[in-house]
């Protein structure tokens, strides 16, 4: 089997990788396929217990992943796919499926299972050509495999396994690690594909593909045939494991070569805008050429990025979310009625939200979707709500100015918000009392996703009081002593934040072990404490206003029994994860670290001993103390 004619047979054709995962997205750029990424919305909740072997589970997923992408683009986007090619890879122990662990006591549970033991990983993978017939119905062929392969862990210390969970890599992946990333070190042996393990298995897929086009093979094929297309009540879930792929029906005949409209394909990654070649036509068709100057996938999602983020922005700021909370249910004209819309601009608006993942919608009545619900709603226990409007409301305006930052290397607010403040911006959230109270609840309800993870990501447990400068509402400070009974924490903020705390207490919260202190950690004598713990403030700061910080903390700090907690997002080492990198762009006074920078900052402090933990949430927790 020669790998470029198999691929080669794609050329020219839609297809369309139904899938989140850059993994997947890797493999097939890799051998010079062209793609669309139209990640599917299929609920991945078949019953198990249905099926006689995990494999068919997992062929049955990919090939529903795989028809709800060719349904919906066929009938929705009008835009009816060559190929779509749909996979589900999931971990298997002793027949057990293992699914994404919830949380990371589970990751921890689930890699525990694993040690010392032999699993299988498989991967069901659909081919699924498409055809829209003369009357529009769509004809489908459906092809389908699995792939299996054994993988053996090594005997795992219980501090490696918390050490990996701590990395946060294991909790978007079934069976709770990453062969190919730092996973890899948990793996003693495998017996199969390598690229099975990651999540595709190239070279069964390749096999497949020649059985299909040198010729076709007469095999059975389930052809379904819709005489009417209902809409499939999905919710978007973004494996890491799922895949699509489509190709015409019609281009299966060898003997007279490939017979098809010319269409754009796009491909992840290294996905191509092919500018046809009449030096490649046959039978009139242009046919694509390896040298033809192609677009790339990232920067066609970089272009549109800013519309996502906006159509966001806008939904929670007209608070559709809260409109359609408590499952309710309702058709856009009665959501532009509740929020005083036109009906064109709503049904536009739900449908972007709908395509985003963020809504769900059948038979033309829309519905939140759980994480919409959860956070997103304003008075959920996790909204992040009012974080989104302080982004809308200043992170937006300043990056509409990022031109003028660059080439300035300040930051923007005076050109933003002047004629708005009348130049009185000595700092745009807490210049009056209005916007003081919307940059606490900001920061309240970004807190109180991220807290419990800062809090668990070292042991406390011995500290016996902690005093958390800049902390604002006390969301972390309540984790903190649910998670640590023996624990106290002083709130210590500036005066005008004090004064509001009382807006964001729960109705019932344990005063005698949480207090607020008004003061400024930059000018006053700190409160006394065993932990101090800073909260994205390090990063706000002018080096001068640093060092006075660091060096009254450390003198606070007292040999083998005090410390400093602190809640950042940490650079990697070789600053190439955006998320730090983007927020920099604001051109706070600060700047952003990495782990390897951060320990030389505090070791230069005092303090000895400097740890780092990556979460995976919104914050990473570095933990220092003097020995």
């Amino acid at each position: 089997m020669l790998l470029n004619p198999v691929i080669s047979k794609l050329a020219g054709k839609r297809v369309v990788l139904a899938s989140a995962s850059p993994r997947r997205q890797d493999i097939l750029t890799n051998v010079g396929l062209r793609f669309e990424v139209v990640p599917s919305w299929f609920k991945e909740t078949l019953d198990k217990s249905v099926f006689s072997a995990p494999y068919e589970y997992a062929v049955e997923t990919a090939k529903q992943k795989a028809l709800e992408v060719a349904r919906r683009m066929h009938m929705k986007h009008l835009k009816t796919p060559d190929i779509v090619i749909g996979a589900d890879t999931i971990v298997t122990l002793e027949d057990a499926i293992l699914e994404k662990p919830v949380d990371k006591q589970d990751a921890y549970n689930m890699l525990s299972r694993l040690s010392g033991k032999e699993h299988s990983v498989f991967t069901g993978v659909a081919i699924v050509h498409c055809k829209s017939q003369e009357d529009n119905q769509l004809e489908t062929d459906v092809f389908d495999f699995y792939e299996e392969t054994k993988v053996k862990f090594a005997d795992l210390s219980e501090d490696l396994l918390w050490e990996y969970v701590h990395s946060g890599e294991p909790m978007d992946k079934a069976g709770g690690y990453g062969i190919q990333s730092l996973g890899g070190m948990l793996v003693e042996r495998v017996h199969g594909d390598f690229l099975n393990v990651v999540g595709f298995p190239l070279n069964h897929f390749c096999k497949k593909l020649a059985e299909i086009y040198y010729p076709p093979s007469k095999q059975t094929i389930n052809r379904i045939k819709h005489d009417s297309i209902p809409y499939v009540e999905t919710f978007e879930n973004l494996s890491d494991i799922e895949q699509d792929c489509c190709v015409k029906s019609e281009a299966l005949n060898a003997k007279t070569g490939i017979q098809e409209k010319c269409n754009y394909a796009f491909k992840n990654k290294s996905s191509n805008v092919t500018v046809p070649d009449t030096a490649a036509l046959q039978n009139g068709i242009p046919e694509r050429s390896s040298d033809h100057l192609q677009l790339p996938a990232n920067i066609i999602q970089l272009l549109d990025g800013f519309k996502a983020s906006k159509t966001l922005f806008a939904a929670c700021k007209l608070k559709v979310f809260d409109k359609l909370k408590d499952k309710r249910a309702l058709k856009a004209e009665d959501i532009a009625d509740e929020i005083n819309a036109s009906l064109c601009g709503t049904e536009k608006l739900l449908d972007a939200c709908v395509a985003l993942g963020l809504l769900e919608k059948t038979h033309q009545v829309y519905s939140n979707t759980e994480a919409a619900n959860t956070f997103l709603a304003c008075d959920s226990e996790f909204s992040i709500h009012e974080y989104i409007i302080h982004s809308n409301d200043h992170m937006w305006p300043l990056f509409t100015h990022l031109e003028f930052a660059v080439k300035e290397g300040t930051c923007q607010k005076q050109r933003v918000f002047e004629k708005s403040t009348h130049g009185l911006i000595h700092d745009t959230h807490l210049c009056n009392q209005d916007r003081r109270k919307n940059f606490m609840a900001a920061n309240h309800g970004m807190m109180k996703i991220t807290a419990k993870d800062v809090a668990t990501a070292f042991d406390l447990s011995k500290y016996a009081s902690a005093c958390d400068l800049g902390g604002c509402t006390g969301a972390l400070a309540h984790d903190l002593i649910q998670i640590y009974p023996n624990m106290k924490v002083n709130v210590f903020d500036l005066p005008g934040v004090i004064e509001n705390v009382c807006h964001f207490q729960p109705e019932h919260f344990d005063s005698s072990r949480i207090s607020f202190t008004s003061g400024n950690f930059l000018e006053d004598n700190l409160p006394e404490a065993d932990l101090y713990i800073l909260s994205r403030v390090v990063h706000d700061l002018t080096d001068e206003k640093l060092n006075c910080l660091l060096q009254k903390i450390s003198d606070a700090c007292h040999l083998d029994r005090s410390a400093l907690l602190l809640g950042e997002i940490v650079l990697d080492e070789e600053k190439r994860e955006p998320r730090a990198l983007l927020q920099s762009l604001s051109m706070s006074e600060g700047k952003q670290r990495s782990g390897s920078e951060y320990r030389r900052l505090l070791q230069s402090y005092g303090f000895t001993s400097v740890l780092v933990r990556k979460t995976g949430n919104l914050l990473d927790a570095v933990l220092a103390f003097k020995s």
